[in-house]
């Protein structure tokens, strides 16, 4: 397996350059990334240039932080937002050769909700370059209480509704064992409209090592169901991240 280091999560004490740099250096094939717009766009090139990294994917803004926003595409009322913070990440994700933008729906339901979500994800496929995904991610309801999309099932079925072949989901192995559980079997049933995946352990969303989920079955399961993609290591590593990373030679 090829694995992704999430510079959300890991090495979050550098900059964004320099965490490429020592992904590299601890043995990743590509990276991903959260919000790195504060980060220079030509400083984050020429890292990923020297290491031959991808970045494979980065998120829209959450908005306001602080009020308690955590994504904007699904809110009702707030579509300028949306389509502000979809423009900022598709330009800057097509300035350092991102793969995808995960466009985040935020804290909201109902059908209107729904609506707006799939008008704003309609922008973003439209918006994004022919060869950049639009992804977006089921989260668990224990770590994300209140966001729009809390299951595969109602991924896949915006995926079906929205009909674009842009459209993908990203699927979290974390946060599908916390929400639905079953890994196994959904992510082998779901691998036909899956753009990305990610990992952490359970339930503590640490290494992959700790917890109760045995990635071993999980990675050879995904291996099986044809996927060549790097894997991405979304997890707080609880400490310096060199040192959570000794599931990188055992676990494959």
């Amino acid at each position: 397996m090829n694995f992704s280091a999430n510079l959300g999560f890991l090495w979050t004490e550098l900059a964004l350059a320099d965490a490429i740099r020592a992904a590299k250096k601890s043995g990743f094939d590509a990276v991903e990334c959260h919000w790195p717009f504060d980060e220079p766009v030509e400083e984050v090139k020429a890292a990923l240039l020297e290491t031959e990294l991808t970045m494979l994917g980065l998120n829209t803004r959450r908005g306001d932080v602080a009020a308690g926003d955590t994504g904007l595409a699904a809110v009702p009322g707030r579509e300028a937002e949306a389509r502000a913070a979809i423009d900022e990440a598709l330009d800057y994700g097509l300035a350092i050769g991102a793969g995808a933008v995960h466009v985040m729906a935020g804290r909201a339901d109902g059908d209107k909700a729904r609506a707006t979500f799939l008008d704003n994800l309609d922008y973003a496929c439209t918006q994004a370059p022919s060869d950049m995904a639009i992804l977006i991610e089921p989260l668990n309801p224990h770590d994300a209480p209140g966001y729009f999309l809390s299951t595969t099932d109602a991924a896949a079925a915006l995926i079906g509704d929205l009909d674009h072949p842009r459209l993908k989901l990203m699927f979290d192995c974390y946060h599908v064992a916390r929400g639905e559980g079953d890994v196994i079997a959904k992510v082998t049933a779901l691998m036909p409209i899956i753009g990305h995946i990610q990992f952490a352990g359970v339930p503590g969303r640490g290494a992959p090592d700790l917890g109760e989920i045995a990635y071993s079955a999980v990675f050879a399961a995904i291996r099986d169901a044809g996927w060549t993609a790097p894997l991405g290591a979304e997890y707080k590593p609880g400490g310096p991240t060199e040192a959570s990373l000794a599931w990188l030679k055992k676990l494959p």
